[in-house]
């Protein structure tokens, strides 16, 4: 999308005054020429990495997008099927790499895809071709547009690594139309052992720079490879098993790296979704499949599972 189709959305989060360019396009200012952001690779850049620096640099390095899968995990985290997108504005709420900002786009959709990082270059880059999908650096919880924005948000795996997810819950919802929907996807809180050999590990490993803790990732894809042994350890100290090695160090990192992690129940999710004026709340299923697999799932034992809710903001 080009940039000057984006402008008409968006309004400064302090003072709900509109945003224009400034006349050599560098900047982003109100009306009173107070400067808001800048304009790099036509991206408004309205923060910087912070302390989300890992993720800038884990969706710059990895390529982690597979057409199909990506399909089947966004319809199983929103509750949305692609086929479902077309004609909708929509806002992807922690774009990362921009696979699902891809899919939407390419289902017809109006995409506004944010991410307080510098993965936003990378995401650009993939929906270079789509021009309804454009891209914005900017901080989720003072994110520049008018409250009922969109037809439908979603943030999948994203607030968690907020200093406050519920914060970052509550200032994402309103921009949700009435009638609108709504699809979040968080860590799940797991058995009180596994919480804490997790959180005492991550005390070191959060701290670790890349190239520190990169190594101990590829270590990480390397077991989640091995049979029985992936089955078993990674309920104790977590690393990914998925079939590709580039995923699985992606995922690995993704997990041990990042300084904040929150973990939530369903019913927690499920009372903010309440309290925020949502109705038709469905708490999604996992996506993996299996008798054994749902059962270790409702009873908390699959570290990097998650905790899904989606519904539908009720009319004002």
């Amino acid at each position: 999308m080009p940039l000057h189709s984006l402008l008409p959305l968006l309004t400064d989060s302090a003072t709900g005054q509109p945003l224009q360019l400034s006349d050599d396009g560098s900047t982003l200012i109100r009306a009173d020429g107070h400067i808001v952001g800048q304009i790099r690779r036509q991206i408004p850049r309205l923060v910087s990495d912070e302390h989300l620096q890992t993720f800038g640099m884990q969706w710059t390095t990895f390529d982690v997008a597979h057409e199909d899968e990506d399909r089947a995990t966004f319809a199983a985290k929103t509750g949305v099927a692609a086929d479902e997108l077309f004609g909708m504005t929509v806002l992807d709420a922690g774009c990362g790499g921009g696979r699902y900002a891809r899919l939407c786009g390419e289902a017809g959709a109006t995409v506004i895809a944010a991410d307080h990082t510098r993965a936003v270059d990378r995401a650009a880059e993939l929906c270079a071709d789509l021009s309804s999908v454009h891209f914005l650096q900017a901080d989720l919880k003072h994110l520049p547009f008018r409250p009922a924005t969109f037809d439908f948000v979603f943030s999948i795996g994203v607030m968690h690594h907020d200093r406050c997810t519920r914060e970052l819950f509550d200032a994402v919802a309103p921009l949700v139309r009435p009638g609108g929907r709504y699809s979040v996807w968080l860590y799940r809180r797991n058995q009180w052992w596994q919480e804490l050999i997790n959180s005492g590990i991550r005390t070191i490993t959060s701290r670790l720079p890349a190239a520190l803790l990169l190594p101990f990732c590829v270590l990480g894809a390397i077991l989640g490879a091995v049979p029985l042994l992936n089955r078993v350890l990674n309920k104790f100290i977590s690393f990914s098993t998925h079939p590709s090695f580039q995923n699985r160090v992606c995922d690995t990192y993704d997990w041990w790296a990042p300084r904040y992690q929150h973990h939530h129940t369903t019913d927690e999710l499920r009372t903010w979704f309440h309290e925020a004026g949502f109705i038709d709340l469905q708490v999604l299923p996992p996506e993996k499949h299996g008798q054994l697999y749902r059962r270790l799932w409702e009873w908390n034992l699959l570290p990097g599972s998650g905790v899904n809710v989606t519904g539908v903001r009720a009319a004002d």
